[in-house]
């Protein structure tokens, strides 16, 4: 192995499902799983099993990944028990899952006041549990918690801890600084103490942000000797947050010259991955985030804007479309042409950069995502928009109107119950359609009137179903006047998925324009898969 070589390992499912405001389901957790992999992170740990409904549904039906291990995550087996006869250690090893990962106490203050356990009791605690793992999956990975302080407070005791996870056949020794309290100068000088004792290429970090020295830290590690970073998907975690892998990617691989699971071509794809999370979440992204922000390469005006134009390098410490982001020059609104053009290679459209109907379709994007579009987390959305500019889309159904009613009553039983009719006027195929059908709320209900107009003629369409459904209020200051955005996932049997979007003033306007390119999407890729065949 490299020394040069870094694996990257994403606990944002389980710790990033500890930020205050954020809930994960598993669909959730199923698609940023996908996402992760196919971005090139090396481990993914889809949480801890047995510890919520949630988990247990994930680990029940796992994400297929192509790159990434997935990862379990526990603890070490209890005091006074053996590791065989834990429920909680037992319960880690799920079908499909190649990698345990389990955490132990490596300070010795929580371990005789915390924790109540002696010291030598835990240091067997942690080798029993790590050496049971590593006979029954691929491998074991131990996360040494509050190593930093342990070490801090008594450095022998913390360094037997995790030399007893590493002989009992650790791939991985993680060490966690647990409530972010290390600065990168400790951290540097600890690993280092550490990689005498573990080989670096065995030795991970985990950092989390309380001082704001996170990703910092996690590149102190790193020139330290550890080879594995542990991190979330924009920083997310429990208080300040965790280590931000998307920033800590591309300082690893553009600044300081390591090799990740990432290429350079999956570099490209941070942006929209960090956005992705970002519409899972119906959270705004941070403008100002580095490498993937908005404003991270958007200049305005005066002096850089015309150092720029001469030469980016003068403030842009790398070229934009490196990390999937665009130069955004403010006082012209000349933005976004390259990304543009990347995303019409990854959908499989060429065309020449000079083609003005390129222009015409950066000026739509640029309309409608002011209107509150955003094509990041809508890939499918995006593009059939592209497509219908440059290309054309068949258009397979019109709904040239529709009526949803809401009643909600008490029925001869007492009970309190909603129901939901639509009604729709379609052409489809040159012919005139009217239908109804009641649904479990006004947006089943559309659904279910449309399917019943499309799927004589259309019966690709019955093997399509919606997985997930977002709303989110983009101007909250106009109260129950305000502007909505819809995100819809659909999939089919074929294991297809695609996200779209709807944005209306009307929540369920906006969600027939999501689920109208649903349904488009679907049908238009069939055809081209039949043409193809």
């Amino acid at each position: 192995m490299s020394d040069k070589r870094v694996y990257l390992y994403d606990s944002t499912l389980r710790d990033g499902a500890q930020t205050q405001g954020v809930d994960f389901s598993a669909t959730d957790k199923a698609a940023i799983a996908r996402e992760l992999d196919a971005l090139g992170i090396d481990y993914v740990e889809g949480g801890w099993p047995g510890a919520n409904p949630t988990d247990d549904a994930l680990f029940a039906n796992p994400p297929v990944l192509r790159r990434a291990r997935l990862s379990a995550f526990g603890m070490t087996r209890r005091s006074g028990r053996s590791a065989e006869n834990d429920p909680s250690l037992q319960a880690l090893f799920c079908p499909g899952v190649r990698v345990v990962t389990m955490v132990g106490k490596t300070w010795d203050f929580q371990c005789e006041v915390a924790i109540g356990v002696p010291l030598d009791e835990n240091r067997k605690m942690i080798a029993d549990s790590i050496a049971h793992a590593a006979a029954r999956v691929e491998e074991a990975v131990f996360d040494a918690e509050h190593f930093f302080d342990g070490y801090k407070s008594n450095p022998d005791y913390a360094l037997s801890c995790v030399r007893a996870a590493y002989e009992a056949g650790a791939r991985w020794v993680v060490l966690c600084d647990t409530n972010g309290g290390t600065l990168p100068h400790q951290i540097e000088a600890i690993v280092g103490a550490v990689a005498a004792v573990i080989p670096g290429d065995h030795l991970g970090i985990h950092c989390h942000n309380d001082t704001e020295n996170a990703v910092a830290n996690s590149l102190a590690a790193v020139r330290a000797g550890a080879r594995q970073v542990q991190g979330t998907l924009n920083g997310l975690g429990e208080r300040c947050g965790n280590a931000n892998l998307v920033s800590i990617i591309p300082n690893l691989m553009l600044k300081m010259g390591f090799e990740t699971g990432v290429s350079e071509h999956d570099l490209r794809h941070l942006t929209h991955v960090s956005r992705m999370l970002d519409e899972r979440l119906n959270r705004a992204p941070n403008r100002n985030a580095a490498f993937v922000g908005d404003s991270a390469f958007a200049h305005k005006g005066g002096l850089h804007v015309s150092a720029v134009e001469r030469d980016p390098r003068c403030y842009e410490h790398i070229a934009p479309e490196t990390v999937g982001n665009a130069r955004q020059i403010l006082v012209s609104n000349q933005s976004g042409r390259s990304n543009v053009i990347a995303r019409f290679r990854e959908i499989g459209l060429e065309i020449d950069p000079g083609e003005p109907k390129v222009n015409d379709l950066l000026d739509a994007v640029k309309r409608r995502e002011s209107e509150g579009y955003a094509y990041d987390g809508a890939e499918a959305s995006f593009e059939l928009l592209a497509r219908r500019a440059l290309e054309g889309v068949p258009e397979y159904f019109r709904l040239n109107s529709f009526r949803v009613i809401d009643e909600r009553r008490w029925n001869a039983r007492g009970q309190l119950i909603t129901l939901s009719e639509a009604t729709i006027k379609a052409v489809v195929q040159g012919r005139d359609y009217m239908t109804v059908a009641e649904g479990n709320g006004p947006i089943n209900a559309l659904d279910a009137a449309l399917r019943k107009v499309l799927l004589p003629v259309y019966p690709q369409l019955a093997d399509l179903r919606l997985v997930d459904y977002k709303v989110r209020i983009l101007t909250p200051d106009d109260a129950t006047a305000a502007i909505t955005r819809v995100m819809i996932e659909s999939a089919d049997s074929k294991g297809g998925r695609w996200n779209t979007v709807g944005v209306s003033g009307n929540i369920i306007d906006a969600s027939y324009n999501a689920l109208h390119d649903s349904l488009t999407y679907k049908l238009f890729k069939g055809e081209q898969a039949s043409r193809a065949a």
